[in-house]
């Protein structure tokens, strides 16, 4: 028997539809819900695998399709992807992916986790800045907010970074730290040394750490279960 169900659904945000990935125990709940944000591949695989293991943690785990059916295993085109998504428009849809996970009967409490890898690391930290429907956050790997959106973030931050990201710096991630501290905002900030940009990422084996994924992991689940009660 599985421990699982999956499901590709439709979510509806400002009169639109937006696809889904749904995963959940089979066992009767309540369970906790957490929203899951993609990397700027798209809705691939790998970001279908971590809701089935947040399903297996005991969570009902839900991936909105930020792309609307476009993916790419290609940097360039993946960066293009990335580009020219509508960031106020994508805020809206993570916002709508967790109003129906408070619509199940499965899911209590009824406020949710939020975490994203990436791209959609950068996206959970700014939408927490402009909803209040998130009781915790975990960004991989996602740029830092700047210091007009610092104040505004309204749920509890766990940030996991890498030590060598030609993308993000240390020095940008200690300001984040800095910052976060002077308003007195929850958080633990993580940098792993030797890492790289995407070490959780098993399916990318150039950056994949399997050490800092494990302790990651065992870190999100334990900052979900806290503060989502």
């Amino acid at each position: 028997m599985t421990d699982l169900i999956t499901h590709r659904i439709e979510i509806s945000s400002n009169g639109n539809t937006i696809p889904g990935y749904l995963a959940h125990p089979t066992y009767a709940g309540p369970h906790r819900g957490v929203v899951l944000i993609q990397e700027w591949w798209g809705l691939v695989p790998h970001i279908e695998e971590v809701a089935r293991r947040f399903a297996r943690s005991g969570f009902v785990a839900l991936a909105p399709d930020l792309y609307h059916g476009e993916k790419s295993e290609e940097p360039d085109e993946a960066r293009k992807l990335a580009m020219t998504l509508d960031r106020d428009r994508a805020i809206q849809e993570i916002i709508a992916a967790a109003q129906y996970l408070k619509e199940m009967d499965q899911v209590a409490p009824k406020w949710m986790g939020l975490v994203g890898w990436c791209m959609g690391g950068g996206l959970a930290l700014s939408t927490t800045a402009y909803s209040a429907d998130f009781a915790a956050v975990v960004a991989f790997y996602g740029r830092p907010l700047g210091p007009f959106d610092v104040p505004k973030i309204q749920a509890p931050i766990l940030g996991l970074y890498a030590e060598h990201d030609h993308g993000i710096s240390v020095e940008d991630v200690r300001k984040f730290e800095e910052q976060l501290e002077e308003y007195r905002l929850p958080h633990e900030i993580v940098i792993y040394p030797g890492t790289q940009h995407a070490f959780f990422n098993d399916s990318r084996p150039e950056a994949y750490d399997d050490d800092a994924a494990r302790d990651a992991w065992d870190r999100t689940l334990s900052w979900l279960r806290q503060y989502l009660g």
